[in-house]
């Protein structure tokens, strides 16, 4: 099969999660910047990085890149672009968004009229029509500007990647399925390792935790735009990535995963949330205060997204939540503890340094991903 290049988006700070992510599976990177990562691959390539991949956003098909500083040199590069080898007859097209930064064309709405001209153009050429019925498949275009420099991509996922299909209650301000997995993976948690979320929320940490200690495939319950672009995807790529999703997929692994919230409302939601994943025998989940916050067990992890206090309302409570959080910390002294949040007082009332800490953007809000290390379980005697 042909190669192309893919461009995964991701959230800023979680590149190297991503990267290894896409090497995992067996291809290779051309190029890693902010929020983004570039790989090769073939026809099948944009098949398994649907399903398989955990931490990307969705997955573009990369038409060009082009140096336009006016609306004129815009027309004409993307014009000169291969699009018919994208494009049949019948698709449906248009540029579903343009981001520019630092650019000397920065109205999406403009790049975004201009670019969908030079295409018609270049097409009613290439097939010799005057007229485009756009019956067929849905070819959604997105360019993003950066110093002049436009990168061009067809998006083959469609509904973002974080969606999986089994939130349908969520819980206020959740976070988000790609970011939950992401954080996961930053840290050292095997599925053998006892994993608590003091505030579950909808529950998202667990489930994806729960997914992946199972090796399920995050896109295995969804579709993708793509499926129907059989002229550059046979039907066989598809197939296959969903043969080896359920191969792969083992829920009957021993774990210990819980998840705790103060609001019964959100503990059922959450209960809800891992049943349409399919890993609600997997999870524990109660009602119950950070403060009541206790394990039996030594060598465990805490990852958990408590409140920003983004209200103002809220924010007077902060200080009082994060000493209980530092509380139970010095209770569960053997354990690691992950904690993300934009609250800038956190060590302070936590009452201990992080070991770690790791800028990320959750959508536009700054947040740290503070890491408390604890120490590593004695090695098992064989």
């Amino acid at each position: 099969m042909e190669m192309m290049e893919l461009i995964a988006p991701c959230h800023f700070g979680l590149e190297a999660v991503l990267k290894r992510e896409i090497l995992d599976l067996g291809y290779e990177i051309s190029h890693v910047e902010d929020g983004k990562v570039t790989f090769l691959g073939d026809a099948e390539a944009i098949a398994y990085a649907n399903v398989f991949l955990r931490t990307a956003e969705r997955i573009l098909l990369k038409v060009g890149s082009i140096h336009a500083e006016s609306f004129d040199e815009l027309f004409e590069k993307t014009k000169q672009l291969p699009w018919e080898d994208y494009i049949p007859k019948d698709g449906k097209f248009w540029i579903t968004k343009a981001n520019s930064i630092k650019s000397k064309l920065f109205s999406p709405s403009d790049i975004q009229s201009i670019m969908k001209k030079a295409i018609v153009e270049r097409l009613k050429t290439k097939y010799q029509i005057s007229w485009f019925e756009e019956s067929g498949q849905e070819y959604p275009i997105r360019v993003s500007f950066m110093k002049d420099e436009a990168v061009i991509g067809i998006d083959t996922s469609g509904v973002s990647l974080h969606k999986r299909g089994y939130r349908k209650m969520t819980a206020k301000a959740p976070i988000t399925e790609t970011l939950a997995a992401a954080l996961i993976l930053l840290t050292p948690w095997k599925k053998d390792r006892i994993l608590v979320d003091p505030f579950c929320g909808s529950g998202t940490f667990p489930i994806e935790a729960a997914m992946i200690a199972a090796d399920m495939a995050p896109g295995m319950n969804r579709t993708f735009l793509s499926e129907g672009w059989t002229n550059l995807i046979p039907k066989k790529c598809w197939y296959d990535a969903a043969d080896e999703a359920r191969e792969r997929l083992n829920t009957s692994v021993e774990v210990d995963i819980q998840g705790y919230d103060i609001d019964a409302e959100v503990i059922r939601a959450a209960r809800e949330n891992a049943k349409l994943a399919g890993v609600d025998h997997m999870i524990h989940f109660q009602k119950r205060a950070v403060s009541e916050l206790s394990h039996p067990k030594k060598y465990g992890f805490i990852i958990t997204n408590p409140p920003y206090g983004e209200r103002i309302e809220e924010k007077k409570n902060l200080p009082q939540l994060y000493r209980e959080i530092g509380e139970s910390f010095a209770r569960l002294d053997s354990w690691s503890e992950y904690i993300i949040t934009s609250y800038e007082d956190a060590e302070k009332y936590i009452g201990k340094k992080a070991d770690k800490n790791r800028k990320i953007y959750n959508g536009m809000i700054k947040t740290y991903f503070y890491q408390f290390l604890g120490p590593k379980p004695p090695k098992q005697k064989k």
